[in-house]
């Protein structure tokens, strides 16, 4: 089993780079908002509490599967130890089943996240971005209160793949990843 963690700012573009990736490798997409969205329609609101133990259901049950391997995608803040800590918890999941673990972080400029997040299909998929003045407040102030672009040398995972991708199409971000870690 392979785990491949894609981790980046919002609107990067993790999920729609996790969906080229997934067309040309034998891994599934696991993209956060697949939690996001039902929580917040059936709640009508933000749980995390319930969106982490749905995330738990599919990772165990993933883990203990005889799939090729899953795509995760991932906004981290790096200065906080809790989301090094949900890193290595959703590992321990995988870990018993023999699984290898690769990272590769997104990097791309705000006012190229902020046209990105605009696009048809972030807007398909997460319909909790389609208030696209609040979307992009939200976007603008997390940048603020959260460090979610790693420092050289700073992550200390491999194998890690760095892609600076503001001018790279998801599918050429794709084949990067997919031939760096020959999946």
């Amino acid at each position: 089993m392979k785990l491949l963690f894609l981790i980046g700012d919002a609107a990067v573009g993790k999920m729609t780079v996790g969906q080229e990736l997934m067309k040309i490798t034998d891994l599934r997409l696991f993209h956060n908002h697949m939690t996001i969205e039902p929580v917040i329609e059936i709640f009508g609101r933000f749980d995390g509490r319930t969106r982490d133990e749905l995330r738990e259901v599919i990772f165990r049950n993933f883990a203990a599967s005889d799939r090729y391997g899953m795509i995760f995608t991932y906004m981290m803040d790096f200065d906080m130890p809790s989301e090094w800590e949900y890193l290595e918890h959703v590992k321990s999941i995988f870990r018993p089943y023999g699984t290898e673990f690769y990272y590769v972080e997104l990097i791309a400029p705000q006012e190229i996240r902020l046209e990105r997040n605009r696009t048809e299909n972030r807007l398909k998929n997460k319909a909790s971005k389609r208030d696209l003045a609040a979307s992009d407040r939200r976007l603008i102030n997390d940048d603020s209160r959260h460090r979610c672009v790693s420092r050289e040398g700073e992550f200390p995972f491999a194998p890690y793949l760095r892609i600076e991708n503001a001018d790279k199409e998801p599918d050429e971000v794709a084949k990067i990843i997919k031939e760096a870690f020959q999946l």
